[in-house]
């Protein structure tokens, strides 16, 4: 009998190392900006980041502005831009304020704020097992956050207005996706960020040291090494494959905050975290079999 593994099994665990890979990067950008904390104003350490990250783009950002857009491919690009900057500001803000654990968790909630932009803005039907998906997922969402049981801090408000807004930017670099190659819509993302970022980030402008501005750097290589492992394991095996794999962001994220920032670990925001991602998990599963548009959690944190 051969033990020889098959090409479904060799591609699933290659696309579970490449998710595994893609955790590690995305807990790594947490790290780097949780490191930073309040030294920085958010606007500016976002600003400072996405020019950093625009450098890996530049092969693919140049033939695309020397082709040119349509007016209507224009407006749909200052849109994102628009949607992301107030998304990554209030990232940072959170990530200065709140856990790693609590921010991962928390970002959790974007694939269904997409969900239900989809069926609000695009008329996707949802049905009554997704609706109960997105229930259980809210339910998830009030465990981590505990209203009534403690007090809310800004932090929380922040990173939860940034999963509606990165929601709200997935939902426009979908309609550009179908028009536009996926790598000039990730430049042309940090492009339009950098340049709206940058008036916000001149008004309280603090003169970052060489160290803050190299942490910043390596926030940018994590971010865009991160989406290049999440595409190559997507590319190896379904969604439903993947992810599980997600889970594990939460675990090394209340890991690195416990061990490194000396953050205390919330068991209750593993277990809302938990029951999030279980949900979400049946989400991707049952529109990946019917074509839907929820993106994976944590693909449009930064």
């Amino acid at each position: 009998m051969s033990h020889i593994a098959t090409p479904s099994l060799r591609n699933d665990l290659s696309a579970i190392l490449w998710m595994l890979t893609a955790g590690l990067c995305f807990v790594a950008v947490n790290g780097t900006v949780r490191w930073l904390g309040q030294a920085l104003p958010a606007a500016e350490g976002a600003f400072i980041r996405f020019a950093f990250g625009l450098l890996f783009l530049l092969p693919a950002l140049g033939p695309a502005l020397r082709r040119g857009f349509p007016a209507r491919i224009w407006r749909l690009f200052v849109l994102r831009g628009a949607l992301h900057i107030v998304a990554v500001i209030l990232w940072f803000h959170a990530m200065a304020r709140i856990t790693v654990a609590e921010v991962t968790a928390i970002g959790f909630l974007n694939p269904i704020v997409v969900t239900l932009g989809a069926a609000a803005l695009m008329g996707e039907r949802i049905s009554w097992r997704r609706a109960l998906a997105i229930a259980v997922a809210l339910v998830g969402a009030l465990i981590v956050l505990r209203p009534g049981l403690r007090q809310l801090e800004e932090g929380h408000l922040a990173q939860l207005g940034a999963a509606v807004t990165f929601g709200g930017s997935y939902l426009v670099a979908k309609r550009l996706s179908e028009r536009v190659p996926a790598s000039v819509v990730v430049a042309m993302m940090s492009l339009t960020v950098c340049l709206g970022l940058a008036p916000i980030a001149a008004l309280h402008w603090v003169a970052p040291s060489a160290v803050q501005c190299a942490v910043l750097a390596c926030t940018a290589f994590f971010a865009t090494a991160g989406h290049y492992a999440m595409t190559r394991a997507f590319a190896a095996a379904p969604l439903t494959v993947t992810q599980p794999v997600t889970l594990l962001q939460l675990i090394w994220a209340s890991l690195l905050g416990a061990l490194v920032f000396a953050e205390p670990v919330d068991v209750w925001v593993l277990v809302g975290g938990a029951t999030m991602i279980a949900a979400i998990s049946y989400i991707t599963w049952r529109e990946s079999r019917r074509g839907g548009i929820t993106p994976p959690p944590g693909q449009e944190r930064d």
